[in-house]
């Protein structure tokens, strides 16, 4: 069964109307970088231009941050998720959380 799941930022959908409010969906994901990693985006930092190994660091802890919370809300019997707010933190020198959060409702 193929189960589409809307999620935007915004506190509505344009066009739906929501019947039902089914409670606050979360996700987090703490990831550590490595030595390696932190070492090259040094050298990207001195002489300038992106650290592509960090982008995509960050992509995967946010993409699995918002697959938590499409998860809760899904277990909720959601078919979306309105108010969706990404939140990205250090956690000490070389930890970085982000976190998820948003509401889970029924779209008629």
């Amino acid at each position: 069964m193929l189960l589409i799941m809307i999620v935007s930022t915004t506190p509505s959908i344009e066009g739906r109307q929501i019947v039902e409010y089914l409670g606050i969906v979360t996700g987090e994901t703490v990831i550590g970088a490595n030595i390696f990693r932190d070492f090259m985006a040094g050298i990207r930092d001195i002489v300038g231009g992106r650290s592509s190994s960090y982008e995509e660091v960050l992509k995967e802890a946010k993409d699995t941050a918002l697959r938590e919370a499409i998860d809760d809300a899904i277990r909720l019997g959601a078919n979306a998720v309105v108010g969706i707010d990404i939140d990205y933190e250090t956690i000490g020198q070389s930890m970085l959380m982000v976190s998820v959060s948003g509401t889970a409702v029924r779209l008629l």
